[in-house]
Parts: structure tokens; C-alpha cells; sequence
């Protein structure tokens, strides 16, 4: 009797409601998506859900900004998510918001529960108020001096210059970031939730060291949970309230008291399954009953102490499942760990992405051939991107379909002697590594099977056994090619969802799942008519996305030198006409050590210098800078030439490249040539980016 399907109930972190989405929330969307995808293809039923954030202080304080309601604010903001989640073939199933009615009742419902644990306690606080306002203020909507270095304007809970922490009650001339107003302490009760009790400490300890985090993860929150010498945790009490005016749930039989965001939010995930269910009509206190039922969630790093710590201990003690697992990544940069920042050019924007006709599977693959079952930050790298999908994804996968189609009569496919065993081993491996999230090696290994398939094709040469008379030969080959062709597809599917339909659909197959995914199609099979799978990225896409157009646009036009005198051009000369980054790549400047220099007989202007350029051999190249330069000063010296200029025939010799010096237009009224030099540490032949 085959087993039942495996029940799994799959979240990602809920975006807070006070803005677009930005790419670090696509990125761990199309992880999540991925994992949920390949779930399915092994007959998995998901249930695939994420909400809003709409709750907290800062939200409120925007909305009223706005001239909105928080309702009227949130539900814009929500408005907006659809181009972005349909563009990047995200398919949740659900998608709420922490302010329905479902997770106010869940939330006072977990709260109830709680406090009849006994883990829920109160006390009377004294924090900052704003008496302009009328409202207690969070820690950063409070400024004022740091007590420790002294740094003007910075947060209530922490400095930003030296990165001192603190308590708000400890700034020097605290102010109100809200109104500017001067605030007083003032006391209020607030609810905490006991989580330096021993039957949370215990709990915690044993849930987070049961493998339901990342190995990283648990040496991180494992410092929370370790006693110091004198016996004591960093685990504290939570603070689990705000007080009115405040945007949120209210706290059953606390009137003027709301839930802080953080203890609702999560709740959000039961909430959003809960509305879901109850619109397909699925009982929702009997599903997450369950115990058969796995719960996953998907979070970036800088959200682990509450979902690893806080959720888990929520979830427990008010008698509740906790997560089977979650999973945790890390951050997204740009070009070798740059922060996004649009007015440098490194903000990744994903509906300019989409509006620039990029193709959303591109960004899917090149994310998820970065993407491990580990906590680690990645990269988005525009050359690297441009390279992995041309090469991969068309040169690879996609030229399989193409070239092999052509050799086959009618598109009706042949028995063929060549093994498909790789293609079967290739399927159990790759549904392996997707389970893992261990997407990375995953698409290495289906990278690696097209290589193969593609040097088979080359080696059998399909059109010389045309040529020679053996078209049969030639048919068994592009039917192999396609046959394999059907299994990369599988094993690409939950990446390229789009790209496997148009695939199945050339293919004339049933919708590819794990357990079909190795079987052949077999002779007499016919295929459909090939129509091209995906264009190249193109380089002037890449430019367009990253261009600082409005920065760019906002900056006032060049003004005199203050003195009055010399040019207002740069260094004397206008900027050359703008280049796209294809035209910059085509130069190859490299390090070079100058091992000889001497002057030229018959010119009082060229050097001859002797380069090594790491090559294992030297180059030969002249260069106008004798006026400038002693032979003998530049012998032994680093500095950067164009290895990639054509050699040229000079009435003294043959230039085997071009040293870059810098030096003014006017070369009359600024004299000077300065050979360009790296800083210490360079070696000859590192290639200058």
C-alpha cells in the first residue's frame, strides 16, 4: 500500500506593510517557491501561505502622514503585491494580513492560553512619552545625545557612531523624533511573557538542538540560552505590549493595551491558513491538529531570535504544534558583497526588472544556482548573471532541444542504443538536493548531465551520419538527445516553472513530476513543432537596470572653478561619448612589472619598456613618456597596461600593448605625465576591474 502523501503547511517571513517589495523578499519568495514546487512534483500536498504585516507604531505614524486610516494605508500597500508575485512565477495559494479577523482571534485566543500556563506576567515600567502627541514613544522614535560618545541624534536604543547600547532613559536631551517636543517618563503596566521560565529555557533547548535549525543557527541563538557564571541566561522576560494609541490587536481584558507587532505577526502564518482553508472548506482546528501535518518556515537571518526563540516557545506553551523546521538564509548583495544602494547603481528594483522585459526565470535560476541549504549571504554579480544564464540555460539546456529536433523525421522518436541510466541517476540526485534546499549543487549537477549530452551529440555528429547516408544513426541520436532533454527539464522545473510548460508542451508529455521524470518517452513518441525556449540576456537589459537615471538627472550642471581660471572641463578634456559595459569588458588591463626600461635611439619622446605581464613571457612596449621619466626610476615598478591591444609596428619596433598614464588636456598650462601604479600587495597579471 503506497504511503499517504506528505501534509505540509509552508510560510515565508511576512513583509512589513510600509512598503514595496524589495529584492530581498523575492529572493526568499522564489527559495520558499522552489522548495514548494518540488514538494509537489513528489505528490506533497502544500499549503503555501505568507500575509502582511500590517501592525506597530511606525505604520500608524506613516498612515497619518498619508492622511489615511492604518486600514486605508495597509490595504494600498497590499494592492501592490500581485505584479511583483505573478512576474516572478511565486504561486502562493494564500496571501492575508495580520489585521483579519482570523488573526485577531488567533492572537488573544494564543494569549489566553498563555496566561492560563502561567507565563504570562505584569509589571509597571516607566518609559517616554510625548506630551505633544499624547503617546508613549518605541525606543526609535526617540533622539537625543549618546551617553557614551556624546554623537548627536541617535536612536533610543542604540548609537549608530559607536554602537554603544543603551536604554532610552539614558540619552542626553532626549527628543521625540515624532514632534521634537521634549518627552517625560511616565508610568505604565505592561504584560510580558515569561520566557526566562525553566520550562521555556528547557523547551527551547531541546526544540533548537532537535535539528529544526541549521547547524549555524543553533551556534547563534545557542548564546541566548547558555548560563553565564553566575548561572543566568540572556533569555529575559518579552515585553509583549504597547500601550494606546497603537495600531494592533488588543490584549483581552487589558483595556488601552495592544499586542507589540512582534507577538501577532507570527501568528499571522495560522491565521493566513486558517482564512485559506476555511475558503476551500477544510477544518482548520482539525488540520493543525494533525500530527501528520509539517509546518516550514523560510526567514533571512536577521529575523532569527523570533521565529527560532520566541514563535517556537509561543507556540508550545499555549498548546500548540511547533515548526517541523525553519530555514533560514542570508542577505543579498550586489557585485562581490556590496549593499543594495539605487544611488550608486547596486539597487536591484524587481518590477524595473520586469518592466525591462527581463525574463523572471533568468533571476530564478541565477538565485537559486546560489542558493544552499545554509545561512550564507550571496551575491548578484551582472556580468555573472549574463554569463551563467547565456551559457547554462541557453547554450546548455535550451541548445539540446534545438539541435537535436532537427535530425529527428516527423519529431517521431526512435529507439537508440545510447544509455538514458545517467538521466534516471540524475533525477534521485537532484530530488535529493532540492529537499536539502541544496539548490546550488543541484543545478551544478543538471549543468554537468547537459555537458554530457551535449558532447555526445558533437561526438556522434549527427549531421555527417546524415551526409554519409545514415539517417537512421542520426535519428536515434536526436532522439536520445530529446529523451534526456525530457529529464533536464524535469530536474529544472521547480526552478523554471514556465520555461518546463512551454518544454512539455514541445515535448508532448505529461506534466513532469519525480516519479515520471526518468521514464522514457519511448520510440514512436512524436514530439511537437520546436518553437526557440528563451532569448539571451542582453547586455543593454543588465544597463538599463542598474542605470541612476533620476540621480543622475537631479544633479545641477558643472560650475566655474572658484579661483576663475583654468577650464571647467575635467582635467582639461570633455568626457568621451558614453559606453555600455560590453564595450568596457572588452579591455583587458592587467598589473605589469616593468623589469626594463631604457630610452629609444633617435626619439626624445618614447621609452622602451620591458614588461612582465605573469604571462611566462615579456612584452615589448613604447611609450611617450620620456619627458617625465628617468629610465632607470621605472625599473622595478608595478603599473597597468592594455594586454589586449593589437601590437603595433612602430618605425622603432613592434608595441606589444599601451601603459596608462594620466595627464592634463592642456598640457601647457598644466604640464605633467603620471604613469598609473597600483597600491602594494598587486601582482603582475591580476587583471584590473
Amino acid at each position: 500500500m503506497p504511503a499517504a502523501p506528505r501534509q505540509l503547511f509552508v510560510t515565508t517571513a511576512l513583509p512589513y506593510a510600509n512598503g514595496k517589495f524589495h529584492i530581498g523578499h523575492i529572493m526568499e519568495y522564489i527559495q520558499a517557491d522552489i522548495w514548494v514546487r518540488h514538494q509537489r512534483m513528489q505528490g506533497s500536498r502544500v499549503h503555501f501561505v505568507c500575509a502582511d504585516d500590517a501592525h506597530g507604531a511606525p505604520i500608524m505614524i506613516a498612515a497619518e502622514k498619508a492622511g489615511k486610516t492604518p486600514q486605508a494605508f495597509v490595504a494600498e500597500i497590499a494592492a501592490g503585491r500581485k505584479p511583483y508575485l505573478d512576474g516572478f512565477h511565486i504561486a502562493f495559494d494564500n496571501w492575508s494580513s495580520t489585521d483579519s479577523p482570523e488573526n485577531h482571534d488567533l492572537a488573544q485566543r494564543i494569549y489566553k492560553d498563555l496566561k492560563a500556563n502561567g507565563l504570562i506576567a505584569s509589571k509597571t515600567i516607566e518609559q517616554f512619552f510625548d506630551p505633544e502627541k499624547n503617546m508613549f514613544l518605541p525606543d526609535r522614535f526617540i533622539k537625543g545625545e549618546c551617553p557614551n560618545c556624546h554623537a548627536k541624534d541617535q536612536y533610543g536604543d542604540n548609537c549608530e557612531v559607536c554602537s554603544k547600547v543603551y536604554s532610552p532613559t539614558d540619552l542626553i536631551n532626549p527628543y521625540s523624533a515624532l514632534s521634537g517636543a521634549t518627552p517625560v517618563l511616565r508610568s505604565s503596566e505592561h504584560f510580558f511573557f515569561k520566557l526566562s521560565d525553566p520550562r521555556c529555557l528547557a523547551f527551547l533547548k531541546e526544540w533548537t538542538t532537535s535539528g529544526a535549525v541549521q547547524p549555524e543557527v543553533l551556534n547563534k541563538i545557542s548564546e541566548w540560552l547558555v548560563p553565564d557564571e553566575t548561572g543566568k541566561t540572556a533569555m529575559g522576560d518579552w515585553d509583549i505590549s504597547r500601550d494606546a494609541p497603537y495600531f494592533g490587536i488588543e490584549i483581552p481584558d487589558a483595556p488601552g493595551k495592544y499586542f507589540y507587532v512582534w507577538l501577532d505577526a507570527p501568528v499571522g502564518y495560522l491565521a493566513s491558513l486558517k482564512n485559506y482553508l476555511g475558503r476551500i472548506g477544510v477544518d482548520y482546528d482539525k488540520f493543525i491538529a494533525d500530527p501528520q501535518v509539517e509546518q516550514y518556515h523560510f526567514i533571512g537571518k536577521d529575523i532569527i531570535t523570533f521565529h527560532t526563540l520566541f514563535w517556537p516557545a509561543m507556540l508550545h506553551f499555549s498548546g500548540r504544534k511547533v515548526p517541523n523546521k525553519v530555514f533560514v538564509h542570508g542577505f543579498l548583495t550586489v557585485n562581490n558583497g556590496e549593499k543594495m544602494s539605487k544611488s550608486r547603481g547596486t539597487g536591484l528594483d524587481p518590477l524595473k526588472y520586469l518592466s525591462l522585459h527581463m525574463n523572471p526565470e533568468w533571476l530564478r535560476y541565477y538565485l537559486a544556482a546560489k542558493l544552499s541549504g545554509r545561512n550564507e549571504d550571496i551575491d548578484f554579480n551582472p556580468e555573472d548573471f549574463m554569463a551563467r544564464v547565456n551559457s547554462d540555460l541557453i547554450g546548455k539546456y535550451v541548445n539540446i532541444a534545438s539541435r537535436a529536433v532537427k535530425f529527428v523525421p516527423g519529431g517521431k522518436l526512435v529507439a537508440s542504443d545510447l544509455p538514458l541510466d545517467a538521466g534516471a541517476a540524475l533525477v534521485e540526485q537532484v530530488r535529493a538536493l532540492y529537499e536539502s534546499r541544496d539548490y546550488a549543487r543541484a543545478l551544478r549537477e543538471i549543468m554537468a548531465v547537459a555537458d554530457q549530452v551535449n558532447t555526445q551529440f558533437d561526438s556522434a555528429a549527427p549531421w555527417k551520419l546524415v551526409k554519409e547516408g545514415q539517417a537512421a544513426q542520426a535519428a536515434a541520436v536526436g532522439s536520445w538527445c530529446l529523451e534526456m532533454f525530457k529529464v533536464l527539464t524535469a530536474c529544472l522545473k521547480p526552478v523554471l516553472p514556465a520555461l518546463a510548460a512551454q518544454a512539455e508542451a514541445f515535448l508532448q508529455c505529461k506534466p513532469l513530476e519525480w516519479a515520471n521524470a526518468g521514464q522514457p518517452m519511448g520510440a514512436g513518441h512524436a514530439v511537437g513543432d520546436y518553437k526557440h525556449l528563451m532569448q539571451r540576456v542582453d547586455v543593454k537589459q543588465l544597463d538599463a537596470l542598474f542605470e541612476v537615471q533620476a540621480e543622475a538627472n537631479s544633479l545641477p550642471p558643472p560650475q566655474p572653478s572658484p579661483s576663475g581660471a583654468g577650464s571647467e572641463l575635467p582635467g582639461g578634456d570633455e568626457m568621451a561619448p558614453v559606453i555600455g559595459i560590453e564595450d568596457f569588458t572588452r579591455i583587458d588591463l592587467r598589473i605589469a612589472k616593468i623589469v626594463n626600461c631604457e630610452a629609444v635611439e633617435g626619439s626624445t619622446k618614447l621609452l622602451r619598456l620591458t614588461l612582465d605581464v605573469g604571462e611566462g613571457k615579456l612584452r615589448n612596449v613604447f611609450s611617450g613618456i620620456a619627458s617625465a621619466y628617468k629610465p632607470e626610476d621605472l625599473v622595478g615598478k608595478l603599473t597597468v597596461m592594455v594586454a589586449n591591444l593589437a601590437p603595433r609596428k612602430m618605425k622603432f619596433g613592434v608595441s606589444e600593448g599601451m601603459v596608462l598614464a594620466a595627464s592634463h588636456g592642456d598640457e601647457k598650462t598644466t604640464p605633467g605625465i603620471f604613469v598609473l601604479s597600483p597600491s602594494p600587495g598587486a601582482q603582475p597579471g591580476m587583471r584590473v576591474r
